[in-house]
């Protein structure tokens, strides 16, 4: 089974960490690529495709636009992947994934938001050395070229110069994870990376569900997100850590002293 539901913190931990054991190394190095999702329900969906009807056609405008508009010092090399990466970041749509090396980061991620905690949470674990196995020759020669396990921006620069060379590698099961350069320190104290697909209109998760053995969808009960967000707390996995400046401090704050009965402050218009 692919999807797990855990019953208790001791549980989760159990489940995060699993198969990280590295026979080779003698060491505990998890291969896996979180993502924390408030609500269980929700897909592996890009932003690009969240735009809806013809959003395929789109990205090539998005990126144009930010481009011409963003200041050329905005990012450290004038690269296709540079500038998806910034996009991304600063949040245009795009066809990129976050995604996070730390379990607990996802956590955080699964329970930041108060307003969903009538709703079960999930964290995807892919392991992205074996997704990286189906990968064509090309892209997995350069990885075996630098002993890495994951793609840079440099290495995905000197391999994939536009849109259209990333099109011409589009086969189904093809997914590149890669890490962005250390733009902000967000992105640092995310410990974040990217998945990106070479055709922007491939649903990952179809991807995975043709490989059951690459990953592992965990389902964080309702009832148990008030305990976990309260450790997570305590552990100083906080906003005001991984949202550095006043915006990062404003957003913990406001949760951190919220009532535990938020339905006041979770009503719409």
């Amino acid at each position: 089974m692919n999807e797990i539901r855990i019953n208790s913190w001791d549980e989760l931990q159990q489940e995060l960490f699993a198969e990280s054991w590295n026979e080779d190394l003698g060491r505990f190095r998890s291969r896996f690529a979180f993502r924390g999702l408030s609500d269980s329900n929700y897909t592996l969906q890009t932003t690009l495709m969240r735009l809806g009807g013809d959003y395929a056609p789109l990205e090539r405008h998005l990126m144009r636009n930010f481009k011409k508009y963003a200041h050329h010092s905005a990012v450290e090399s004038d690269s296709f992947w540079h500038w998806m990466a910034r996009a991304q970041h600063y949040g245009l749509p795009t066809r990129l994934l976050d995604w996070t090396y730390s379990p607990f980061i996802a956590m955080h991620f699964a329970t930041a938001n108060i307003c969903k905690y009538h709703l079960d949470g999930a964290i995807w674990a892919v392991n992205y050395i074996k997704v990286h196995q189906l990968l064509p020759e090309l892209l997995q020669k350069r990885l075996d070229a630098e002993g890495a396990n994951v793609f840079t921006v440099e290495m995905l620069a000197e391999t994939i110069h536009n849109q259209e060379e990333l099109a011409a590698l589009s086969r189904d099961h093809s997914v590149i994870f890669f890490e962005p350069p250390s733009m902000e320190q967000r992105i640092v104290n995310q410990f974040a990376f990217f998945s990106v697909m070479p055709d922007p209109t491939k649903s990952l998760c179809k991807c995975l569900d043709s490989h059951p053995d690459m990953w592992r969808k965990i389902i964080i009960p309702a009832e148990l997100k008030w305990e976990i967000r309260d450790k997570l707390d305590q552990a100083n996995i906080t906003e005001r850590v991984l949202f550095p400046g006043l915006d990062g401090l404003s957003q913990w704050l406001r949760r951190h002293y919220s009532p535990k009965d938020a339905s006041s402050i979770c009503q719409t218009d």
